[in-house]
C-alpha cells in the first residue's frame, strides 16, 4: 500500500499524473530499451586513489549539443558502483527519458563521510571525493547542467544516509536530495552511544570456523569491482576513525543539521521505505519534522523490506520525482519520452 501524505505546500508523494506516467512507460506494448552504462575510471585527490563510477548517457548525446541534468546514486552498506545498474535496473529507467544522465559512484564502506586518516596515512575523505571529485569530473568530461537546479542525489540504506547528509551539508548544490530505506539514524546512533547514552550493538556470536570463513570472505577481492587495492570488503572499510567525538557525529546527523537550515535554502527531499523495513522509523521521522515545518517533499510507503525487489520499484519512483524536479526548477515542462517500437 501506498502513503500519500499532504502538506500545504505540496503533495507529499508521487503525484497521480507522475505515477500514471511512469506506469504507462514500464506497461506500454512497446518499449523503452536499456541504455548503455559505461563505466569511468579517475583519480580521485581525496581518497588518493584511482576510482570508478558507472554513468549511463542519453542516447544521442555524444551527436548532442545539449547539456542534461544529473541524477548521482549512492550505493549501500558492502556494495559498490555496479549496484544500481546490475540489481536494481538504472539503465532501463533511465532510457525512459531522451535528457537524463544517471551516475553511480563507489564509496566502499565509508558512510561518505570525511575520516581521519588511517595510521598508513591512506586518506579517507569520502565526502569530498563526492562532493568535489565526482562531481567535478562529471561536469568537466561531459555535457551537464553544472549548477544547483541540475543536480540531484538520492541512495539506498547506507547510500540513503549519504545522499540525505550531504545534500543537506551542501544545500548549495542540489535541486532534490533523497533516500530510499535510508539508515537515517546512524550518526545519531553513534553520538548516542559516544556519549553513553546507549549500548553498542551486540555482534552475532561465531564459531571459529565461522570467523576464519567471514574474514576470508571479507579479503576475498571482488572481480566486478576491479579497483585495485580496493576490491575486498576489508579494503574498502576505512581503517581510521569515523567520528572522533560525539561532536563530530552531530555534524554528519540530518536530523540536527536540517534544524539549522532555514526552509528556504533546503532542496526538494524524497524519501521512502518498505513497511516491513526496520529502517522505517528514520524516515517516518524525517517526513513528520518536514510536515511540522511545511517544507515541500515526497514521502511514499510500500510492502517490502530491505532488498533489491523493493529497490527496484522504488527506483522508479525516484527518478521520475527527481527528474520532475530537477525539469521544473530548470523553466522545463517535464517529459519522459515514450518510445514505439520499429518491429
Amino acid at each position: 500500500m501506498t502513503l500519500r501524505l499532504r502538506t500545504s505546500a505540496r503533495t507529499v508523494a508521487i503525484s497521480a499524473a507522475l505515477f500514471t506516467a511512469l506506469v504507462a512507460f514500464t506497461t506500454a506494448p512497446v518499449a523503452a530499451q536499456p541504455l548503455a552504462l559505461d563505466t569511468v575510471e579517475f583519480f580521485s585527490p581525496a581518497v588518493d586513489r584511482t576510482m570508478k563510477y558507472n554513468i549511463v548517457l542519453p542516447r544521442g548525446s555524444d551527436e548532442s549539443t545539449q547539456r542534461y541534468p544529473v541524477l548521482y546514486l549512492l550505493h549501500g552498506l558492502t556494495q559498490n558502483y555496479t549496484a544500481w545498474g546490475l540489481s536494481n535496473g538504472t539503465p532501463f529507467y533511465a532510457g525512459l527519458y531522451d535528457d537524463l544522465i544517471v551516475v553511480m559512484p563507489d564509496a566502499g564502506n565509508s558512510w561518505y563521510v570525511n575520516w581521519t586518516a588511517e595510521a598508513s596515512g591512506q586518506k579517507n575523505n569520502w565526502e569530498d571525493h563526492i562532493i568535489t571529485d565526482v562531481i567535478n569530473h562529471v561536469d568537466w568530461n561531459f555535457r551537464t547542467i553544472a549548477r544547483r537546479e541540475g543536480r540531484a542525489i538520492t541512495g539506498l540504506s547506507m547510500g540513503g544516509y549519504g545522499a540525505v547528509t550531504l545534500g543537506l551539508r551542501h544545500p548549495e548544490m542540489f535541486i532534490s536530495i533523497g533516500s530510499t530505506s535510508g539508515a537515517l539514524e546512524h550518526a545519531r546512533q553513534i553520538a548516542s552511544r559516544m556519549r553513553g547514552e546507549s549500548a553498542p550493538p551486540q555482534a552475532p556470536q561465531l564459531t571459529a570456523a565461522e570467523q576464519a570463513e567471514r574474514e576470508a570472505q571479507r579479503r576475498r577481492p571482488n572481480p566486478v569491482i576491479g579497483i585495485d587495492g580496493f576490491s575486498s570488503q576489508i579494503e574498502r572499510t576505512p581503517d581510521g576513525q569515523e567520528f572522533p567525538t560525539a561532536e563530530a557525529a552531530d555534524t554528519y546527523d540530518p536530523f540536527k543539521i536540517i534544524a539549522t537550515l532555514d526552509n528556504d535554502v533546503l532542496p526538494h527531499i524524497y524519501l521512502d521505505c518498505g513497511t516491513e523495513d526496520r529502517l522505517i522509523a528514520g524516515a517516518r521521522e524525517l517526513a513528520s519534522i518536514l510536515m511540522e515545518r511545511d517544507v515541500p517533499f515526497d514521502y511514499m510507503q510500500m510492502g517490502g523490506g530491505h532488498n533489491a525487489a523493493y529497490w527496484i520499484q522504488s527506483l522508479g519512483r525516484i527518478t521520475a520525482v527527481q527528474y520532475e524536479v530537477m525539469q521544473r526548477a530548470l523553466g522545463q515542462r517535464p517529459s519522459g519520452q515514450r518510445r514505439t517500437s520499429s518491429n
